[in-house]
């Protein structure tokens, strides 16, 4: 096994840290070192200069990440644009489809299938991204994990079959593309495995930008879609990930600027700032499965995946959805830790305490009731020792979504642990 990276413990255990490297991927998964090899080898930090790339060769240098703050249109600037596609929608839906809105709008779409006597429901979720690490194989299994968010936000655990869209950068040469693209493919279809699916097929098309991204499908009676619009005053709203990814990303990609880090380096150690990047790659990469199984359990009365609109955003979102006049308050925000302090100096550029930063394959925001709620952290916990927390509260009003002025910021992990990740 390499010396560097963080070995991934096994099911059930706590994740350990051996050590931090500054190339890529920082990661030894299950996998392999070369795509076409066996998958009983170690998968170890993508090394550019093992491969015959240069080695200041970064994947995030042909997606342009950092440019800006957000990476989707505005929520109103989706509604506008996709007016013309209302039209098409019929204005009567059926009252037991859980997704009522634009499919533009939630990422998501439920669609009843009549075949004879039998009725089921056809569940499909699309999903894109642009390159935020620099290890190919981490990279496709965030894509992967990211894009499956969408179906678990439904409670959907059995995924039948996933299609991979890719937008190849157009300024990448031949060489580059022949050794970064095939380890990129083979993380998604490691976490589709892990997912218990694979991918079936895709497209690939060559683009200024870098763009990994795909269709997820799934089949199923209507008892095993969780509908995201059932909350009821008195719910516990719980978040199943910690938030901060996209400035552990920034942070980590600012070590190798001076001129930035040097407004930083006083604030957070550079091993420090290592750390948060290897707990928020870990994060992204964790599929949300386990969190969807359990909603069944314990009753969920809706969810939705955090992403590229940041917590607030998705919490407005949901919302939206709900069939009862309710609205959610949010009192409590788990972040990676060091991260709150950080954007706070960065003049909160981010959003963070306003709930307006993005997440990168980010967890659940669930609607539980109260009395089950403790039951539910509980078995996160057991299962996959991980933590989840309650954050906020569901109360009477028009399906509106804030944070309090001054939300507590909860420090994940609360503890450091030497030799452990989280």
């Amino acid at each position: 096994m390499a010396n560097n990276g963080i070995q991934q413990a096994n099911m059930g255990s706590t994740p350990t840290l051996v050590s931090v490297t500054e190339n890529s991927a920082l990661l030894e998964l299950k996998g392999v070192t070369d795509p076409s090899e066996s998958t009983d080898t170690v998968i170890r930090p993508f090394d550019p200069a093992a491969h015959d790339l240069d080695a200041n060769f970064r994947l995030t240098k042909y997606s342009d990440f950092l440019k800006t703050n957000t990476w989707k249109l505005p929520r109103e600037s989706v509604d506008k644009l996709t007016q013309g596609l209302q039209r098409y929608i019929p204005s009567s839906m059926d009252p037991n489809n859980p997704c009522t809105e634009s499919p533009v709008g939630v990422n998501a779409t439920v669609t009843e299938v009549r075949c004879d006597d039998l009725i089921f429901w056809l569940v499909q979720a699309t999903e894109t991204f642009y390159a935020s690490v620099d290890d190919p194989y981490i990279q496709g299994k965030i894509s992967c994990a990211d894009l499956l968010g969408n179906l678990y936000s439904l409670g959907i655990t059995g995924i039948d079959s996933i299609l991979i869209l890719m937008n190849i950068a157009s300024s990448l040469s031949e060489k580059e593309r022949d050794v970064v693209v095939p380890f990129i493919f083979r993380g998604f279809q490691d976490a589709a495995v892990d997912a218990g699916t694979t991918v079936k097929g895709g497209d690939l098309n060559l683009n200024p930008w870098l763009s990994i991204g795909g269709v997820a499908t799934a089949f199923c009676s209507m008892s095993g879609v969780v509908d995201p619009g059932n909350a009821v005053q008195g719910d516990v709203l719980v978040l199943t990930k910690p938030l901060g990814t996209a400035i552990a990303i920034t942070l980590y990609q600012w070590l190798h600027d001076p001129e930035k880090w040097n407004r930083l380096k006083s604030i957070i150690p550079e091993d420090d700032a290592k750390k948060a990047y290897n707990r928020a790659v870990d994060s992204m990469m964790r599929l949300n499965k386990t969190a969807a199984m359990l909603m069944h359990k314990y009753n969920a009365h809706g969810a939705t995946s955090v992403g590229r609109y940041g917590l607030l955003g998705s919490a407005q979102d949901l919302a939206k959805r709900q069939k009862g006049n309710v609205s959610f308050v949010i009192h409590n925000l788990p972040v990676i830790a060091k991260l709150a302090a950080v954007s706070r100096v960065m003049q909160n550029q981010w959003r963070l305490t306003q709930g307006y930063s993005p997440e990168i394959s980010g967890g659940l925001l669930i609607c539980l009731p109260r009395e089950q709620a403790a039951a539910y952290l509980k078995e996160i916990d057991k299962q996959e020792s991980y933590q989840a927390w309650i954050i906020g509260m569901v109360d009477k009003g028009e399906r509106t979504a804030r944070i309090i002025d001054k939300p507590r910021i909860i420090e994940v992990p609360a503890k450091e642990k030497e030799g452990e990740l989280w």
